[in-house]
């Protein structure tokens, strides 16, 4: 059998997530850390779907390549003024909710 010529599937990141959340340790660090988390892996798509590279995204908001890969890790903590100019660089507008 040809493995090469497998096609490999990934489970989208809500089914993913929903299975993780399921776990009690998880979900705790979850609700600490999950913002900066899913902002972190929307910053990532959508670079990737405007086919943009980290450093040329780095380039767009005035910073490092390893600044973009922190953030996109979820290493790095945003200031409204850097997830602004994220926005701005990846054609996209800022929304800021408070929710209940």
């Amino acid at each position: 059998m040809n493995n090469r010529n497998k096609k490999i599937t990934y489970p989208s990141f809500d089914k993913h997530l929903a299975e993780q959340l399921k776990d009690p340790e998880f979900k705790k660090y979850f609700d600490e850390y999950g913002k900066q988390l899913e902002t972190a892996y929307k910053i990532l798509q959508l670079r990737k779907k405007q086919k943009l590279t980290q450093k040329e995204l780095a380039k767009r908001i005035s910073t490092t390549q390893s600044v973009v890969a922190r953030m996109e890790a979820g290493n790095q903590n945003f200031t409204l003024e850097t997830l602004q100019k994220i926005a701005s660089a990846l054609n996209h507008n800022l929304k800021v909710d408070f929710v209940k």
